[in-house]
């Protein structure tokens, strides 16, 4: 395994590049995937305006709005840390909503938010039609592993010490679940791109036997 530092500009800047340049006439789907802590809705964020510029139509999700109802997400209490591994969000729902319209052969019709956690409530969001170039970026915690359709995946790694230094202390509860992503998922080892981010200011790529 190599492991070298990137500025993150560069990053962005590389991931851009290299996702505008595949498959160039048809829809692309990828997750960027990541722990809270490792904010991987930003790094999701900043890879618009790159693309956009690289003649890609962008959209973005977040798994966020695609969460499972509180009668079901909290079924065993607020923080419960298995609950939120395998039971917090709703995958079936992105698939359907998301993944599978974006997908080959998709009608290329998605739904940017399916449910409204604050009301807990289906969030009643218009459907939109993806150009048939589009690049649909999904960001969020354990993305991987779970049989979900992308089509390229970036993984957001953390060290145990920075993920228990980085989470805020009202998601710690969250921290046995990533640890047992890490441990039964091992999403560095087949991702497409791996990046650590111990220290967000000093990115560094993984490189490794994938």
């Amino acid at each position: 395994m190599r492991v070298t530092p990137v500025s993150y500009p560069k990053l962005i800047d590389d991931l851009a590049d290299r996702l505008a340049s595949r498959e160039s006439d048809s829809r692309l789907r990828v997750a960027v995937d990541g722990a809270d802590a490792a904010a991987p809705g930003a790094l999701a964020d900043a890879l618009v305006d790159p693309l956009r510029v690289l003649g890609r139509p962008v959209v973005r999700v977040d798994t966020r709005d695609f969460l499972r109802p509180a009668s079901v997400r909290l079924e065993f209490g607020r923080t419960n840390p298995d609950s939120f591994y395998s039971g917090w969000f709703d995958e079936a729902g992105l698939i359907r909503e998301v993944l599978d319209p974006a997908g080959p052969g998709g009608s290329g019709r998605i739904l940017l938010k399916l449910w409204d956690a604050d009301i807990d409530r289906a969030a009643r969001e218009p459907y939109r039609e993806l150009a048939g170039n589009t690049i649909v970026v999904v960001s969020g915690p354990l993305l991987l592993g779970a049989g979900l359709p992308f089509d390229f995946t970036v993984h957001l790694e953390l060290s145990a010490a920075a993920l228990e230094r980085r989470t805020p202390s009202g998601l710690l509860w969250t921290v046995p679940a990533h640890r047992r992503y890490v441990e039964e998922v091992n999403p560095g080892s087949f991702a497409d791109v791996v990046v650590r981010v111990d220290d967000p200011r000093r990115p560094a790529l993984v490189v490794g036997d994938r």
